[in-house]
């Protein structure tokens, strides 16, 4: 019986780990936060960032750097209008690869943050997929937290670090 209760106890501490990674930093009162429908997402504008290497030959113009709301891998509007754009010139250049690099801002837990990044890199896949991209033509990787593109514990550089980059 002792041993049973030392099992449940385990079993209880590591769940309880568990969750508190993933629990949010504070209310909405305390942080801000306004709580969106899913469909209409966005974290700023979309940007165009430096992305150096690319197999891509859209226009410079279009966005090749996607941003996410806070805890999710869902893309807005503007991201989804983008990635049209990529899809059409790589089902015409079907020999090109593109990898998908996915982010995420520095809080949540280490493993936490590469899952995510690891999901919205495969949001931006499976849309590219949809558009009728060739899967086998995209790479994704997940840095999570460790590669910021804006330094800082603020609200502007977690906006900036919640992203996917196509190269």
């Amino acid at each position: 019986m002792k041993n049973q209760l030392l099992k449940y106890g385990a079993m209880v501490t590591f769940v309880a780990a568990l969750l508190s990674g993933c629990s949010s930093t504070g209310t909405e009162e305390e942080t801000g936060a306004t709580t969106m429908p899913s469909e209409s997402v966005a974290t700023g504008t979309v940007g165009s960032g430096d992305v150096s290497g690319s197999t891509l030959g859209t226009d410079s113009s279009v966005p090749r750097v996607f941003y996410f709301e806070f805890d999710k891998a869902v893309l807005n509007a503007e991201a989804r209008a983008a990635l049209r754009l990529h899809g059409e010139w790589l089902r015409a250049h079907p020999a090109a690869t593109v990898r998908l690099e996915g982010h995420a801002d520095e809080r949540g837990t280490r493993e936490y943050n590469m899952a995510l990044g690891e999901r919205r890199a495969n949001a931006v896949r499976d849309f590219l997929v949809q558009e009728g991209v060739n899967a086998a033509a995209m790479e994704v990787i997940s840095y999570g937290e460790e590669s910021p593109a804006a330094m800082g514990s603020n609200d502007a550089s977690w906006a900036l670090n919640r992203r996917v980059e196509m190269k």
